[in-house]
């Protein structure tokens, strides 16, 4: 049996903010501490207690003052685009065709997959994220080289290859045969080994045929316990290319409804521009719409209406979407958020946003009884925030009065610097992470 005690000022949440004053909403201790067993939380409370419960011999890790908090949760981005992020000018279509076709079609190399896996890996990790929903390519040995960094690392991570079979480039079309049997064994081989979970991934309507839908379909029906993953309503060409495709649809959204691909599994990047029926559609199946606040902005995409999916009852959450988002950071990605609900009237309180990355995510992939919180049994996923993390934060902080305004500082101005620790089942990783860089150089 191994144990870690740590301690530091623990929050979690145990529902969704009703309010900037709604103090039920979550857990905080001041001198808290977390109890982790075996990879597991096995209490988290006041440290005197939970202290009390530990093994005389459990090695202590003392955060003071830090916040100690679940692992963040990213919901929507693409491993093969890390080297792409940052690429100049261009709105979606042409985003796509420039820069990330031509990027991808490097990981039909299996060592350029892994060194781009790892990488990926521990960019998340650097910036507090233990749980990930991302896209590979369109070659199967770029979703071996994603599970194997995962599962090198711990990590619960999901992830599945894009199927495509038309509107890309040669080297980057499979067939429906082809995307249907990859993606089978592909499911069979990492779909439920260790913390791996398969998403069936047809990359959207525009570079899949009828004929690939379905097989997309089929998959879906004989894997219920796999997630989906597409795009849908990102950009205005977009929607009238896709729907030129589809032209029995009522809109973008019934071209998926009309495959049976919407299920309280269904993760949707983006859906900007959805009508009413959509989002009610979305309500009635589960899916969830995924919000990428710096993705939308880069792309000059448009912006996420908050307020008419929770009018409508629809399940969102919200996602870096690298390498179209800017940044690998939740606490970035939320700034964005708060400043994209703004310029429409609508308010994204701290308490909501660190929800939003923690229990909301979790609760928006189904996994909220193992990660998202920091209960008795949950996955031992944990980040640790300094909300000093930078010289101006330090400065801004002396004035910090109280929990509510240290956590608007963060979402404001953190990134990965302010991650002091990030611990994956149990294990200390930002150490790990530095002797990886060492070793990288070192064999250069």
């Amino acid at each position: 049996m191994t144990e870690l005690l740590i301690r530091g000022r623990v929050l979690t949440f145990v529902n969704e903010p009703q309010g900037i004053d709604d103090a039920a909403s979550y857990r905080y201790v001041e001198d808290g501490a977390v109890l982790m067993r075996n990879g597991k939380v096995a209490m988290a409370g006041e440290h005197a207690e939970v202290s009390r419960m530990a093994a005389p011999s459990v090695t202590v890790a003392d955060h003071r003052p830090h916040l100690v908090l679940p692992g963040l949760i990213d919901t929507h981005l693409h491993f093969p685009q890390t080297q792409a992020i940052a690429s100049y000018g261009a709105q979606l279509l042409e985003w796509l065709n420039t820069y990330i076709f031509v990027e991808e079609q490097k990981f039909a190399q299996a060592e350029h997959a892994a060194f781009i896996a790892g990488r990926f890996m521990d960019e998340l990790l650097s910036n507090g994220t233990t749980t990930a929903a991302a896209y590979c390519s369109v070659h199967p040995q770029s979703v071996d080289a994603y599970f194997t960094a995962a599962e090198q690392r711990g990590m619960l991570m999901i992830g599945g290859k894009v199927m495509m079979d038309r509107n890309a480039p040669d080297a980057l079309k499979d067939t429906p045969q082809q995307g249907y049997d990859e993606t089978k064994r592909l499911i069979g081989k990492w779909h439920g080994r260790g913390r791996a979970h398969y998403a069936i991934s047809p990359r959207f309507a525009i570079t899949s045929t009828p004929e690939q839908m379905e097989m997309s379909r089929a998959l879906v029906a004989e894997h219920r316990d796999c997630y989906v993953q597409t795009h849908l309503s990102e950009n205005r060409d977009e929607i009238a290319f896709a729907t030129s495709l589809y032209p029995d649809a009522k809109d973008y959204t019934d071209i998926y409804a009309r495959y049976d691909l919407l299920t309280n599994r269904t993760l949707l990047g983006h859906c900007i521009y959805l009508s009413d029926r959509e989002i009610s559609v979305l309500a009635e199946t589960g899916a969830v719409g995924v919000f990428c606040p710096t993705s939308n902005l880069f792309l000059g995409s448009g912006l996420f209406d908050r307020d008419r999916f929770d009018r409508l009852g629809a399940r969102w959450s919200v996602a870096t979407d690298v390498g179209a988002g800017t940044s690998f950071s939740m606490l970035e990605t939320m700034d964005e958020a708060y400043k994209v609900l703004h310029l429409q009237g609508q308010r994204l309180s701290p308490l909501n946003s660190f929800y939003r990355m923690t229990l909301g995510n979790a609760r928006a992939l189904r996994l909220q009884d193992r990660i998202g919180s920091l209960h008795a049994g949950a996955d031992a996923d944990i980040v640790i925030l300094d909300s000093r993390g930078k010289s101006a934060m330090e400065l801004r902080m002396r004035t910090a009065q109280s929990l509510v305004e240290e956590l608007f500082i963060l979402q404001t101005m953190g990134d990965d610097r302010c991650v002091a620790e990030v611990y994956v089942a149990g294990k200390a990783m930002k150490g790990r992470k530095v002797v990886a860089a060492r070793r990288e150089l070192e064999t250069a």
